[in-house]
């Protein structure tokens, strides 16, 4: 985001923007340290009840942050909204992650532990993500993966959720940039040999794959876990073994 972001101490009083980051922070041992979440950092389950709730990743209430004298404020450039991100920046510290692949998260762990003088509990966790991933998945076929609806969005190219696709053995047949609407026709003429619907952050359920699965007989579409293909901090070291067992 072109600025530096300068501390004379490590973070006592943090409020986390994003969901994957604050189970990351709470997983380096900084749970005491957190004094604000958002509404959708449901893990660890139950923490968020312990803490004060901001708002959500793109309407929090500049307010309630200020009410609590945060020393850093940990965000992530694509989850939370710029305009007020920048309005905080003009009062506090803010961290800002731009995670796009596997090596983006490895940066962001490495540097949130350094940050926060965590770094040697952030290696380990990032040597057992990197450990987990050395292995290799075949290849399951094409996919589509929806994570809205109404009107329906899909994950495309330059997302972290193109990269595990691509790690987890899917060809993404998504090739618009971010998260391009898309509509049934151009699903049709893709034909994906799977239509994966997520959990999040549009919460697809078992209902949703029986009507997609009637609309397309061709495809198999699945149910699943939008936290594994999309969180990039710590839960990635369940997402190897998801992605060993997932479909045929």
């Amino acid at each position: 985001m072109n600025r530096d972001v300068w501390l004379d101490s490590y973070p006592e009083r943090i409020v986390s923007l994003v969901p994957s980051q604050t189970e990351f922070l709470f997983d380096l041992g900084l749970k005491d340290r957190m004094v604000g979440l958002t509404k959708f950092c449901v893990r660890p389950r139950g923490f968020k009840a312990t803490k004060t709730i901001v708002g959500g990743t793109k309407n929090f209430h500049l307010d309630r942050i200020r009410a609590l004298s945060p020393d850093l404020i940990i965000g992530n450039k694509e989850e939370n909204d710029r305009m007020g991100i920048n309005r905080l920046a003009d009062d506090y510290p803010v961290w800002m992650s731009d995670v796009n692949d596997l090596e983006d998260a490895y940066q962001m762990m490495y540097s949130l532990g350094e940050i926060t003088g965590k770094s040697e509990e952030a290696q380990k966790i990032i040597e057992e993500v990197s450990l987990k991933f050395a292995r290799q998945f075949p290849s399951k076929g094409t996919a589509i993966y929806l994570i809205w609806q109404n009107p329906m969005m899909a994950a495309g190219s330059g997302t972290f959720i193109n990269a595990m696709l691509d790690i987890s053995g899917f060809k993404n047949l998504v090739e618009d940039n971010r998260y391009p609407e898309i509509s049934l026709e151009q699903i049709r003429e893709l034909n994906p040999d799977f239509l994966l619907l997520s959990t999040e952050p549009y919460p697809f359920k078992e209902e949703d794959v029986l009507q997609f699965g009637k609309t397309y007989s061709n495809s198999k579409v699945r149910l699943v876990d939008g936290e594994i293909f999309s969180w990039y901090g710590s839960r990635l070291r369940l997402a190897p073994d998801y992605f060993a067992e997932l479909l045929p």
